[in-house]
């Protein structure tokens, strides 16, 4: 079975940063390491900072990097 989620072990040295937006109890929590020294290279991992040994959603570095450029140029109603 193919899955976009990561396991524990392809994680090992992530470094995760939890999201600005991310505050205090209101538990909407996300973080995002990136994964260019695992083997997921050229890739962002993001993941629920409530459940980190749940699964991590992969995205490509560039879909990453437009899909932000996107969020901070109001292109999405949010």
């Amino acid at each position: 079975m193919t899955t976009n989620n990561l396991t524990p072990p392809e994680l090992r040295g992530a470094v995760w940063r939890k999201s600005s937006y991310s505050g205090g109890n209101e538990g909407q929590c996300v973080e995002v390491a990136d994964l260019t020294a695992a083997p997921s290279a050229r890739q962002r991992g993001v993941r629920d900072s409530k459940n980190p040994e749940g699964p991590a959603l992969l995205v490509r570095a560039a879909t990453f990097t437009a899909f932000m450029a996107g969020l901070k140029a109001g292109a999405l109603d949010i």
